[in-house]
């Protein structure tokens, strides 16, 4: 057995560049012209390599070693992983799709387990190798015996990894786990590395290398509008620098190539979408109602979304990667390390993402954890929709007596408790009942994700900025006469989400009052829906920003 350094992971992992995100596929095109396409196949043609085993065995330490990444969640609690979670990695040359899935318990009738099993199952489906993970420090059992029969029964390669194995009487050990019936047998140890070598060359040579075919959506490239700008242009830049921006926590995500938010317009390779919200509103079922597929586990018991599940949906001619999250609760509720992972994952993909789909549920109306979660997409400069899930059952399908509740009402209590996020467009639909992503509900949300992604990049020039300018009556704003500024010229220092950078006769913080009137007078005349605005404040010849 011998001690290898991790694999070469890809410039662009999933994990990594857009946290939560698999390489899928895009499936066969069907429908009807402008209808979503979404599927599993290999993307690229890359080979897919499948790790399965009962739980907590270790198949996401291995997931993570491989892919260099922490994108499955890793716990003494049996059960963590339950989705399919996409990554990549290369080795010996060549490059590979790695799943990693639940552990399978083969006749477990229990409503989450079967849930895990089915979802591995179609992992074992889509996969051209697989590797059965087993912890060298338990003995063999029934539901191990039952799995290796189960893989047996296929003709796809199989190799058997007895995980956990740290020093040569263990090695020796490693040696009772062929009575599985398995002629390839590797003791390794996900957690430091050892032992991966050998098994990665034993997959890489089982799997013959297939021609690389690169999809005809991915070679486009960003593209950056190039547009004369003044002199107050390039002073916005370094007004913007990333110590003083706003927002700065996201500035290494907007160092990835395409995605200079400095610049301006861009058309990037493919737009992320986060679904957020509390536990059991309905996010996986609205991310299966948008793949068409049962994409992710949907269970009446909360919490059941652990590890982030997502699918990229080809809608009129656009990539839209959707990715479902764990629900977020306060810190009160979560007792379980898995739980408390999860929620963190959860706010590291909303911050990683675009656009966010904040999902109610409309049988419980507007709670004050709704606005906490929708203040951490505000916050972090994501776009958002709003999504009222369920709306089918306190309307045509109430049966408590009550009337149908009315739909401008409900939008008009839900605005007053989300003032924040009054920018943000409401959507109304019934996830359980959209079947599949032809339907209109469904067209008209991935419509308006698209537009709210366009209104985001937005970018408007100097020149605009300034004639706008002329137009406003500032004695209108509702500040302090000690609070007001003077505004000498005005300028668009970035995009996503839209900032600007404005020069004034003092370097003070604005007034909220002030603010709220600039943005809204923004608004009117540029639109950027769905958008947080930012300002930078800085005094003319002053060489720092307020």
């Amino acid at each position: 057995m011998r001690k290898n350094h991790r694999p070469v992971v890809l410039a662009r992992v999933d994990a990594e560049t857009s946290p939560g995100s698999p390489r899928t596929g895009l499936g066969p095109r069907g429908g009807s012209p402008g209808s979503p396409r979404t599927g599993l196949g290999p993307q690229g043609g890359l080979p897919l390599v499948a790790i399965v085993g009962r739980p907590n065995v270790g198949k996401s330490t291995l997931f993570n070693r491989l892919t260099g990444s922490r994108r499955s969640i890793v716990g003494n609690e049996p059960g963590i992983t339950r989705d399919r979670i996409y990554g990549q990695f290369d080795w010996a040359g060549r490059s590979f799709r790695l799943v990693d899935t639940g552990g399978m318990v083969p006749g477990d009738a229990e409503l989450i387990p079967a849930e895990i099993f089915r979802q591995a199952e179609v992992a074992l489906d889509e996969a051209d190798a697989l590797i059965l993970v087993v912890d060298a420090r338990t003995e063999l059992a029934r539901p191990d015996y039952d799995l290796a029969r189960l893989l047996q029964r296929g003709v796809k390669p199989v190799f058997l990894a007895v995980n956990k194995v740290e020093g040569q009487a263990m090695a020796a050990a490693a040696e009772n786990f062929r009575r599985l019936g398995f002629s390839h047998v590797f003791p390794i140890s996900s957690e430091h590395g050892l032992g991966i070598g050998d098994l990665l060359d034993a997959v890489s040579a089982a799997i013959p290398p297939r021609p690389a075919t690169i999809p005809a959506e991915n070679l486009s490239q960003p593209t950056a509008e190039t547009e004369s700008v003044e002199e107050a242009e390039s002073a916005s830049q370094a007004a913007i620098s990333p110590s003083h921006a706003p927002g700065s926590h996201t500035e290494n995500r907007l160092r990835e190539p395409g995605r200079q938010r400095t610049h301006g317009e861009f058309e990037p390779r493919e737009t992320s979408i986060a679904i957020i919200g509390r536990p059991n509103v309905g996010k996986s079922t609205l991310l299966n109602a948008l793949t068409g597929s049962a994409r992710a586990i949907v269970s009446p018991i909360p919490g059941a979304t652990r590890d982030a599940v997502d699918e990229i949906v080809a809608f009129e001619g656009a990539q839209l990667r959707f990715i479902d999250t764990a629900g977020i609760r306060r810190k009160g509720k979560t007792r379980l390390m898995a739980e408390k992972l999860s929620v963190v994952m959860a706010r590291r993909h909303l911050e990683a993402a675009d656009v966010v789909l904040l999902v109610l549920d409309a049988t419980e109306g507007v709670t004050a954890s709704d606005a906490t979660i929708g203040g951490y997409a505000h916050e972090s400069g994501r776009s958002v929709i709003i999504v009222v899930n369920k709306w089918d059952a306190v309307t045509t399908a109430r049966t408590d007596g009550k009337p149908p509740a009315d739909r401008a009402l409900f939008e008009r209590q839900l605005r007053s408790v989300l003032k924040y996020l009054s920018y943000a467009p409401v959507l109304f639909l019934s996830a359980l009942h959209a079947t599949g992503p032809q339907h209109k509900d469904i067209v008209r949300l991935l419509r308006q994700v698209q537009s709210v992604a366009r209104e985001r990049r937005k970018r408007v020039s100097t020149g605009q900025m300034n004639r706008f300018l002329e137009r406003i009556d500032f004695q209108r704003a509702p500040v302090p006469m000690a609070k007001r500024v003077r505004i000498f010229y005005m300028t668009q220092a970035a995009v996503a989400p839209p900032t600007f950078v404005l020069f004034t006769n003092r370097a003070v913080k604005l007034h909220f009052a002030f603010e709220r009137f600039l943005e809204n007078q923004i608004r009117q005349a540029f639109g950027f829906k769905g958008a947080p605005i930012w300002f930078k404040v800085k005094a003319r010849n002053a060489p720092n920003a307020a």
